[in-house]
C-alpha cells in the first residue's frame, strides 16, 4: 500500500436521492436558522472553547448551533459521505478548503498538487454549501470577537477525518465516529 498518493481532481460525487435534503435545502436551513436573533442569542458562550447545540434539520439532516471564541477553529477535516451548509449568524468566520476529492481509504499521506487551496471570508449573513468529502478547516481569526454559526450535514455524519496539514503534505490523524463527540 502506498504512502504517499498525488491527488489533484476536482471535488465531484453521486447525487442525492430525491427524498434526501439536497445541498441547496440545507443551505436554505442555515440561512433562515442564522437569522433566528432569539436562537442565537439563547447559544451559551465560552471565553475559551467551542460550545454547540444540536438543532432539529431538515429531511432528517443533522444540524449545530456553534459558538466560536476568538482564536479558535477546527483544523483540517472532512465531513465523509455527508453534504453540509453553514451560515455565519454572528463575528466573521474563516474557510480554508482544497479543491480535490481525497480517496476513501487505503492512505496516510497525500501530497497534493498546486491550485488545490480556495479560502473565503463569510461575515455574519454569508453562508455557503459544499458536496461530499469536502475538505476544510473553519476559523474564527479575530482576537476580540466570538463568531456563532450554524451548520447542517445529510446524510448525519457517518464520520469525520481528522488531517494535519505542512506544505503541500497532508496526513490523515484520526477518524471519529459519531459517539467521540456526542
Amino acid at each position: 500500500m502506498p504512502q504517499t498518493q498525488h491527488v489533484s481532481s476536482p471535488v465531484s460525487g453521486p447525487a442525492p436521492s430525491p427524498a434526501s435534503p439536497t445541498q441547496a435545502d440545507l443551505l436554505d436551513f442555515v440561512r433562515r436558522t442564522a437569522a433566528d436573533p432569539a436562537l442565537i442569542a439563547s447559544l451559551p458562550l465560552d471565553p475559551e472553547g467551542r460550545t454547540w447545540v444540536r438543532l432539529d434539520g431538515p429531511g432528517g439532516s443533522e444540524a449545530w448551533l456553534i459558538g466560536w471564541p476568538p482564536g479558535t477553529g477546527t483544523g483540517w477535516h472532512d465531513h465523509a459521505e455527508s453534504l453540509g451548509a453553514f451560515a455565519t449568524a454572528r463575528g466573521t468566520l474563516r474557510e480554508n478548503s482544497l479543491a480535490v476529492r481525497l480517496p476513501a481509504s487505503g492512505w496516510k499521506t497525500l501530497e497534493l498538487a498546486d491550485g488545490v487551496d480556495r479560502d473565503r471570508e463569510l461575515p455574519a449573513g454569508r453562508s455557503r454549501s459544499f458536496g461530499r468529502h469536502h475538505v476544510h478547516e473553519v476559523l474564527n481569526e479575530s482576537r476580540t470577537e466570538h463568531a456563532v454559526s450554524v451548520h447542517a450535514y445529510h446524510p448525519p455524519l457517518p464520520l469525520i477525518r481528522r488531517f494535519s496539514r505542512a506544505g503541500a503534505m497532508l496526513r490523515l490523524e484520526q477518524v471519529e465516529r459519531p459517539e467521540d463527540w456526542q
